[in-house]
């Protein structure tokens, strides 16, 4: 009675336990939750939107859009992925990983084409959140994002050098090689002043936070940088010089969609929904580890699709979980998504108050911010160790990743890495399956109590024995090949005690062993299959064509089903 009782009530749990994947974090965080809580969240979600507020408009800049359109991005993704999301303190926006994919849509399909993206991504990231892929995401090897993040932040610096340097560019390369061609054409036209105002940003982004940490030092850099063109009358570039600047909210527009057009856009849909599917995970982590709570992936996938959907229709750009924002979060005191959603709402009464004055903002202080932004993210130290102490394979994968990226775009770059790291793994694979043969040694053995363990065995003298060790799949099939019958023999056993897993591919394989040992009046013995390669076989029937009885438990009863056989 008791047995039962505990059976049901684990089944209860479980059940319970899947359904709350699918429960927001921020309802889990009502439960209990204080004024002194609230009034934290608030403090926080404040810094976290003076830190985003600069941070949006220059990464806004990097994808081609105007700047107000990363505070769209701000705002309502934030304010969705906050309040939908699996992580207590995760703070969404945009980030530098969507920069250059979102310049190349843009440039082809316009400002239509990017909406339709996003919202397709967004789809395709709640397909994923329910379909509980949102542990899956670990399996995109660390060469690959390693090597896509260094080449995305090597993007983002070329494409900054021209605002940095002030140059004049006599067109408007959007391939990253033909910015390089340009900005070497052009370096006669470099401006002294705007690489003043740069420099002087630059070194304030780099000295101020060792001063302190409290006051956000692209903040600074910005007004600095505003003081200096505004009071001694730089001929600098602003982006009010650029860009017409909207303090307006904005209501939702509907896109034009066609099937051709999202045929044309679905692989970078689906690059853009990886690519969020990633970072937001990687970023839920890494807050988790700073404040002892676990995560809920799918709901967190979900989120992350709604808030690309929200924040399409409103006239933003794709959004994600951002790192460093959300450990800033964490740092001033933010526990609870409330702070997330206080960080959209003062991002909100920004844009509507201050928004005009954006426009003072130089054009090589935002280029230093994304400078700043770039090294931040590249991860170059971790890059360099992976080529000097990685294998050849991985370093391939890598290197490959990194130079699509930067020469051809993001979409290139994951399918081709994707595919050759796919391509490294089978070969891997298949060099450690391996078909080995055992000899007939005669009768003197030493007695073992394990029956499976490779030792000295007697072999019946017209019986032959391989050991296949190592998965069984497409890939190794042609070992299978080496398993024959010499003159005489009456049995074949196969040991599969060291294959856990096996394919169609390799079932065939045996299959055409057990037909060739058919004709030959041979019979085929299998030994200790595992669980995943029997539950195959009777599926396919190859047990009942072998015959049951021909399927031993372990080697010393196919060693002695064989004698039997042999006489």
């Amino acid at each position: 009675m008791e047995v039962v009782y505990n059976s049901v009530f684990q089944r209860k749990e479980r059940k319970v336990r899947k359904m709350n994947q699918f429960v927001p974090k921020l309802f889990d965080c009502m439960k209990g939750y204080s004024k002194e809580q609230f009034v934290k969240d608030v403090i926080a979600g404040i810094i976290v939107a003076i830190i985003a507020l600069p941070l949006s408009i220059a990464l806004a800049l990097a994808s081609g859009v105007g700047p107000e359109q990363g505070i769209y991005t701000a705002i309502f993704a934030g304010f969705v992925i906050s309040f939908l999301g699996g992580s207590r303190v995760q703070i969404a926006g945009p980030t530098a990983a969507f920069a250059t994919i979102v310049a190349g849509i843009v440039a082809e399909h316009q400002m239509e084409g990017l909406v339709v993206a996003t919202v397709m991504a967004g789809i395709l990231l709640i397909i994923m959140g329910l379909l509980k892929f949102g542990n899956l995401i670990r399996f995109i090897p660390y060469t690959i994002t390693s090597g896509f993040t260094f080449g995305i932040a090597v993007t983002i610096v070329i494409g900054q050098v021209k605002d940095f340097l002030g140059l004049t560019f006599t067109y408007s390369p959007v391939e990253t090689i033909d910015k390089v061609k340009e900005c070497v054409t052009c370096i006669g036209t470099i401006q002294v002043q705007a690489l003043i105002v740069g420099l002087v940003s630059l070194a304030i982004l780099i000295v101020f936070p060792k001063v302190t940490e409290k006051i956000p030092p692209s903040l600074i850099a910005v007004i600095v940088a505003i003081l200096m063109v505004k009071l001694l009358h730089m001929n600098v570039k602003t982006i009010g010089d650029l860009y017409t600047i909207s303090n307006k909210v904005p209501g939702i527009s509907m896109p034009k969609i066609s099937l051709g057009m999202i045929r044309d856009l679905f692989p970078d849909a689906l690059t853009i929904a990886v690519l969020a599917g990633i970072e937001s995970l990687l970023s839920c982590v890494v807050s988790d580890g700073m404040i002892g709570s676990r995560h809920k992936p799918n709901m967190e996938l979900v989120a992350q699709g709604a808030g690309n959907i929200v924040s399409a229709l409103f006239g933003g750009i794709p959004a994600t979980g951002a790192i460093a924002r959300t450990a800033a979060n964490v740092k001033n005191g933010g526990r609870t998504p409330v702070a997330g959603m206080v960080h959209s709402v003062t991002l909100l009464l920004v844009l509507v108050v201050l928004m005009p004055y954006a426009a003072w903002i130089p054009m090589p202080a935002i280029a230093d911010i994304l400078f700043m932004v770039a090294y931040n993210m590249s991860g170059w130290r971790e890059f360099v160790k992976l080529v000097r102490k990685s294998p050849k394979s991985d370093v391939a994968v890598l290197l490959v990743t990194f130079v699509l990226t930067v020469v051809f775009d993001l979409v290139v770059a994951i399918e081709v890495g994707i595919v050759l790291a796919a391509l490294l793994f089978l070969k891997r694979m298949s060099d450690v399956t391996a078909v080995k043969s055992w000899k007939y040694l005669g009768s003197e053995i030493d007695e073992n109590n394990d029956p499976d363990k490779i030792s000295l065995k007697v072999v019946p003298k017209h019986t032959l024995v391989y050991e296949i060790i190592g998965p069984m799949f497409f890939a190794a099939a042609d070992k299978f090949l080496e398993i024959s019958a010499e003159p005489g023999i009456k049995v074949v056993i196969i040991r599969m005690r060291g294959v856990p897993a096996m394919d169609v591919t390799a079932l065939r394989s045996l299959t055409n062993i057990h037909e060739i040992c058919k004709k030959k009046g041979i019979t085929l013995v299998l030994s200790h299959v595992q669980e995943q390669p029997r539950a195959m076989m009777e599926k396919a029937g190859f047990v009942e064509l072998v015959g049951e009885e021909n399927f031993c438990a372990n080697i010393d009863a196919a060693l002695a089903h064989a004698a039997e056989i042999d006489h």
